[in-house]
C-alpha cells in the first residue's frame, strides 16, 4: 500500500510539474506594426471628432521575434494598447498555438511597488536631523498601500512621510508581474523549442479619424463649369499611452456595424498612486504618549489629467488646422493613398510609413486632384399649398457646389465624410469663400454640397390660387417667379414636388426625380426675372 501511495504521488508531482515549472518569455519588441483605424459608429456627418474621447477602434498586428524552449511556456507583449480588447486578440505563427490568454490588471505605480513588496526589504534613505546628512537603512514593509505605510527598521515600526523629512524608499527590484507598459500573455507549448516570428493581432479602443478638405477655385464661379483644386487631409487621433512608431497605416471609411460593447472589453490596466495617511509619530520602540494620535487628514484630490499641450505638442489639432485654412490654402505635395474595397466599406492605404503617437493628434495628406470640374447650381422649393400673391418676400436661393465623382470630372475616388473649406480668387488673392462638409461619396455618385443661401438669386413659387392647392383630381394652377441680380447666367433646380404623391405638367420640360423630389432645372439670363406657369395634381393611388 505504501509503494502504490507513493506511486501515485510520483505520478500527481509529474502531471502538475509542467505548470509550475512553466517558462516565461519575453516577445521581443515589434518588428512590423500595421495600424488600420475605423471611425466612430456613432460620430454623425458634420460632427466634430472628440479628440478628449474617440470612441473609434483599430486593429492593430504587431510582428515579434520569441524563443521557446521545449514544453509549455508563457509569452509576454509588452507594450499593447491599454485600450486593448482582450477578447478579440489572436496570435499566429506559434508552432503550438494557444493553450490560454491573459491579460494583466496592474501596471507599475508606486502603489503596486509596495503591494508587490510586501514582507520583502527595501532601502529608506532620509535626513538624519542631528547632522543634516542623508542616511540608508534597510527596513521591511509591513503594510498595504491603502493608507499609511508602515516599515519595520532596526528601530521598531515607523510610519513613512510623516516625521516631516525627507524619505525616499528604494526597492531592488520589480515585483512579479508588474511592467512599465501594459501586458498580454499567452501560453503555448512547442514540441521541439526554438526562435519563431509571431503575429499579435487585436482591436484597441480609443482611436477615430476626420477627413479635411480644402477646395480651391480656379476663377470666379459663374453660370459656367469651373475648374478647381481638391485637397484633403486625414486627422488622426489615438488616446491610447502608447505609441506605434513606423506603422503601416490603413483607414477605414464607411459606417461600421458596432454590436458588441467593445468600449466596456477594453478594460485598461490600472496604475495607482501612492497616497498615505500618517499614523502616530514617532516609533514603537518609544512607546505611545498620549496626543500622538492626530486625525488623519483629508483624502487626497485625484491625479490631475494630462496638461493639453501633451497632445498639441505633437501634432496641429484639426480644429486648428481648420483656423488655419481661413486666409490661405495649404500647398504640399501629396501621393494619393491607396483604395480597396472592404465589403461595404471602404480602406484607404496610406504611402510610406507613419508614427501613430501616444495621446497624440496628426494629420496626413492623403488626397490631391488639380482639376476637379464643378458648377454652382441654385435650388428653390416650392408650396403647392401656399398662395404666390401673399405680400411675403421672395426667399433666397440654397446654393449647391455640384460636381460628379468619375474620372470625367477629375475625381473618381471613394471620398470618406469631413469638413470643407471652399476658397474663391479675389483682388487681393484667395480668400474664405464657404464652408460645407461631404457625407461619405463612393465613385459613380452625384456630389452636391450645401453653400450658404444666395444673395443674388430669389424665388417664388407656390398656387396661382388664394385657396391654394385643388384637392383631388383637379388640376392646380402653379407659378414660379425667379429673379436673378447676378452679372451672368444661371440654373436654377426647382424641387416642384414630393416624388410620386402628384402628377406634374410643366411647360416643354418633363420632371424628374432628384432626392426625392420631382425637379426641373432652368436657365435665368443675367440680371433677370422670368415666370414659369405649370399645373399640379393629386396622383391616383393603385
Amino acid at each position: 500500500m505504501r509503494s502504490a501511495a507513493i506511486l501515485l504521488a510520483g505520478v500527481g508531482l509529474a502531471l502538475a510539474a509542467p505548470l509550475w515549472a512553466r517558462e516565461v518569455v519575453d516577445a521581443a519588441a515589434p518588428s512590423d506594426i500595421a495600424v488600420t483605424i475605423y471611425r466612430d459608429p456613432d460620430r454623425g456627418e458634420g460632427e466634430e471628432l472628440d479628440a478628449e474621447y474617440p470612441g473609434g477602434l483599430a486593429m492593430i498586428s504587431e510582428t515579434r521575434r520569441v524563443t521557446l524552449p521545449k514544453g509549455e511556456s508563457t509569452i509576454r507583449f509588452e507594450g499593447v494598447a491599454e485600450g486593448m480588447v482582450g477578447v478579440s486578440a489572436i496570435v499566429t505563427g506559434l508552432p503550438g498555438g494557444t493553450i490560454e490568454k491573459n491579460r494583466n490588471a496592474q501596471l507599475l505605480s508606486p502603489a503596486a511597488l509596495v503591494d508587490g513588496t510586501l514582507g520583502n526589504r527595501v532601502t529608506i534613505t532620509r535626513m538624519n536631523p542631528a547632522t543634516g546628512q542623508q542616511v540608508s537603512e534597510t527596513a521591511v514593509v509591513r503594510t498595504r498601500a491603502d493608507g499609511g505605510l508602515v516599515l519595520q527598521t532596526g528601530q521598531g515600526f515607523e510610519a513613512v512621510q510623516c516625521s516631516g523629512l525627507p524619505e525616499t524608499l528604494t526597492y531592488g527590484r520589480i515585483p512579479a508581474g508588474l511592467s512599465a507598459q501594459p501586458v498580454f500573455s499567452v501560453d503555448t507549448r512547442s514540441p521541439e523549442g526554438g526562435t519563431f516570428d509571431v503575429t499579435l493581432t487585436y482591436l484597441a479602443w480609443g482611436f477615430d479619424w476626420q477627413a479635411d478638405y480644402v477646395g480651391r477655385m480656379s476663377g470666379k464661379p459663374s453660370g459656367e463649369e469651373f475648374e478647381m483644386g481638391l485637397l484633403s487631409w486625414l486627422t488622426l487621433v489615438n488616446d491610447n499611452g502608447q505609441s506605434f512608431d513606423n506603422a503601416r497605416l490603413q483607414i477605414i471609411a464607411g459606417r461600421l456595424n458596432v454590436e458588441s460593447d467593445y468600449q466596456g472589453l477594453a478594460d485598461p490596466p490600472v496604475a495607482e498612486g501612492l497616497y498615505l495617511t500618517c499614523y502616530p509619530l514617532g516609533s514603537t520602540s518609544d512607546g505611545v504618549e498620549p496626543g500622538m494620535y492626530a486625525p488623519p487628514p483629508p483624502p487626497p484630490p485625484p491625479a490631475p489629467p494630462p496638461p493639453p499641450m501633451a497632445m498639441e505638442a505633437i501634432v496641429v489639432t484639426g480644429a486648428r488646422l481648420r483656423a488655419d485654412m481661413q486666409d490661405v490654402p495649404l500647398a504640399v505635395s501629396v501621393v494619393t493613398a491607396e483604395e480597396e474595397n472592404l465589403g461595404d466599406l471602404k480602406l484607404f492605404r496610406v504611402p510610406g510609413r507613419a508614427d501613430v503617437s501616444a495621446k497624440g493628434m496628426k494629420q496626413v495628406a492623403f488626397l490631391n486632384k488639380d482639376a476637379v470640374k464643378a458648377r454652382l447650381l441654385y435650388q428653390v422649393g416650392c408650396n403647392p399649398d401656399a398662395w404666390i400673391g401673399a405680400e411675403d418676400d421672395p426667399w433666397p436661393a440654397s446654393v449647391l457646389l455640384v460636381t460628379k465623382n468619375e474620372d470625367k470630372k477629375g475625381l473618381g475616388v471613394a471620398l470618406p465624410q469631413g469638413a470643407m473649406t471652399l476658397y474663391e480668387p479675389t483682388s487681393g488673392g484667395e480668400r474664405l469663400g464657404a464652408t460645407t462638409s461631404l457625407r461619405d461619396y463612393a465613385r459613380g455618385q452625384d456630389i452636391e454640397l450645401d453653400l450658404p443661401q444666395s444673395q443674388q438669386v430669389f424665388a417664388r413659387c407656390a398656387a396661382v390660387s388664394r385657396t391654394g392647392r385643388e384637392q383631388g383630381r383637379k388640376w392646380t394652377a402653379m407659378r414660379s417667379v425667379l429673379t436673378n441680380a447676378n452679372p451672368h447666367p444661371v440654373t436654377v433646380r426647382l424641387q416642384l414636388a414630393w416624388a410620386g404623391g402628384y402628377d406634374i405638367r410643366f411647360p416643354r420640360m418633363k420632371p424628374v426625380l432628384k432626392n426625392g423630389y420631382q425637379t426641373v432645372e432652368v436657365t435665368l439670363p443675367a440680371n433677370s426675372e422670368k415666370t414659369f406657369d405649370w399645373r399640379l395634381r393629386d396622383k391616383v393611388s393603385d
